[in-house]
């Protein structure tokens, strides 16, 4: 019975994501991104658990610098922009070229293309902030050899439409699964390789980075392939801005590489968190805060580092 509850659902959820999806892609833009905002406000109303979650996660990380009443208006504007975000998301395949790119500004592409024309490979430093979606296909959809990492969805038939949707730019997806070898042939001919660098995960390879003020077991796959590499780190992220959106890409992130490895991949992980944790500060309510970010407990050996 437990297994056909389940089946159940996600057929469910599947068939829901399929119709809305469709819907989205059938009207004007603009009534879109209105449905979907209205989508998220309800979801800001109905889902109290998340709410919750995002509030006590505002307060780990502002403490009493934040009154409730600027959490809350955080919160809301948070599960309003996720569902203008998603309208928006789903029309890449469809629409990117005449309707997305037009209201796309970039700011700080220079600090990009420094490192892209190297020809080493580019780490895209990035997180659950803004558009994610829509930042990986920009980058595809502009020209740039783009790829993206991205963990493999619980529903097979929604990941396939995650990855038709991502693939539809020329944006090369790699799971979390595949070989580290895939990943370091992308960035030795030259790709960007966007990063979530915000996730608490079991499945990969972390390390006890601060985030926030608080010790946060943080994915360093990326760092590690990276400094292997020669690949450089870049900051860079797609915000929502009014009806328009903004990719900001900041300066390239580097340290004084030491005698220890493990230094340096703690090292450069800890300024890519730093430069990721500024620009989410300064778009407090675009970062999905009702992300479990500081799931794994702390070990009295990760307060030694």
């Amino acid at each position: 019975m437990p297994r056909f509850r389940k089946r159940l659902k996600n057929n469910a959820i599947y068939l829901g994501v399929s119709a809305v999806s469709a819907f989205f892609n059938a009207v004007p833009r603009e009534v879109a991104v209105f449905i979907g905002s209205l989508f998220g406000f309800l979801g800001y109303l109905l889902y109290s658990k998340d709410r919750y979650r995002a509030d006590r996660h505002l307060r780990f990380a502002f403490g009493d610098k934040l009154s409730p009443m600027e959490r809350n208006k955080i919160i809301r504007r948070m599960f309003i922009n996720f569902g203008a975000n998603f309208s928006d998301a789903v029309r890449i395949k469809k629409y990117f070229h005449s309707e997305l790119r037009p209201v796309i500004d970039v700011e700080g592409i220079e600090y990009f293309e420094e490192v892209y024309n190297r020809g080493r490979g580019v780490i895209g430093v990035t997180g659950h902030i803004g558009n994610f979606e829509l930042l990986a296909a920009y980058f595809a959809g502009v020209g740039y050899k783009a790829a993206a990492i991205g963990r493999e969805l619980y529903d097979k038939r929604l990941n396939a439409l995650l990855v038709t949707n991502r693939e539809s730019l020329g944006l090369v997806n790699i799971d979390t699964k595949d070989s580290p070898r895939r990943i370091l042939e992308c960035l030795k001919s030259g790709y960007v390789l966007g990063v979530l660098i915000d996730t608490d995960s079991f499945r990969v390879r972390g390390k006890m980075i601060p985030s926030f003020g608080r010790l946060s077991n943080t994915p360093v796959g990326q760092s590690i392939i990276g400094l292997r590499s020669g690949a450089g780190f870049v900051p860079v992220v797609c915000v929502r801005n009014g009806r328009k959106y903004k990719v900001i890409v900041k300066p390239e992130v580097t340290i004084e590489r030491s005698d220890d490895f493990e230094t340096d991949v703690y090292n450069i992980t800890k300024k890519c968190t730093e430069a990721l944790e500024g620009i989410i500060n300064e778009y407090k309510d675009q970062w999905i805060w009702m992300h479990n970010r500081w799931r794994t407990r702390i070990k009295k050996e990760d307060l030694t580092q």
